[in-house]
C-alpha cells in the first residue's frame, strides 16, 4: 500500500469511497456527513491546499483524509477538558475507507503517516474529532493510542468528540 497526495482526476473515486461512508454513517443513525458533505468542492479544496491524501493499493484508491497542519478553528474552543499541547498540532479531517478494507488497520497507516509528517514539521500534537455515535472511528481512534481531550463544535455548531496524541507519543 501507498501513501500520497491526491489529484483533482481522482475526486470520482475519492467520492465513492466518501459516499459509502456517508450511507454507512445515515444506515447507523448518526448525522455526521449528511447534508452533501464532503462533497466533491471540499475534495476540490483539500486537493487545492495539498491536504488531501490517499492509500493506493494496487493502483487503487482505499481510503482518503485530509491532513492539514497549523490552527483549525473548529479547535479553538473546547469545553468539558483541555488540549494537551499548545504548539504546531496537525488535525485528520474527513477520512474514510473504502467499505471491502473496514476493518483492516488502513485507517491506522492514515494515523502513522500523518505523524510522520508532524514529526517532520516539528509539530506538537495530532488532533482528530469524531460524532459521540460513530462507534467505530471512536475504537479506531482509540486503539491508536488518541487521549480524549473534551468537545468542539463544527462550523453547524455540533458537538464532536475531541481526542490528540502527542508526537512523541505516535511517532511508531
Amino acid at each position: 500500500m501507498n501513501f500520497f497526495r491526491a489529484e483533482i482526476e481522482e475526486i470520482p473515486e475519492i467520492m465513492k469511497i466518501i459516499k459509502a461512508a456517508q450511507k454507512y454513517l445515515k444506515e447507523q443513525g448518526i448525522d455526521q456527513w449528511q447534508n452533501n458533505y464532503p462533497n466533491p468542492e471540499t475534495l476540490k479544496k483539500d486537493i487545492k491546499a495539498g491536504n488531501s491524501y490517499i492509500i493506493k493499493k494496487e493502483g487503487k484508491i482505499i481510503a482518503v483524509a485530509a491532513i492539514i497542519f497549523g490552527e483549525d478553528p473548529t479547535y479553538n474552543l473546547i469545553e468539558e477538558g483541555s488540549w494537551l499541547a499548545d504548539g504546531l498540532y496537525g488535525v485528520i479531517h474527513r477520512a474514510a475507507v473504502a467499505p471491502e478494507y473496514k476493518g483492516q488497520g488502513i485507517i491506522s497507516i492514515i494515523y502513522r503517516e500523518t505523524f510522520k509528517m508532524g514529526a517532520d514539521l516539528g509539530a506538537d500534537s495530532i488532533r482528530i474529532d469524531t460524532h459521540q455515535d460513530n462507534l467505530a472511528m471512536r475504537r479506531a481512534i482509540e486503539k491508536a493510542g488518541f487521549n480524549y481531550c473534551g468537545i468542539i463544535y463544527t462550523k453547524d455548531g455540533s458537538p464532536r468528540l475531541a481526542y490528540e496524541k502527542l508526537i512523541q507519543e505516535g511517532s511508531n
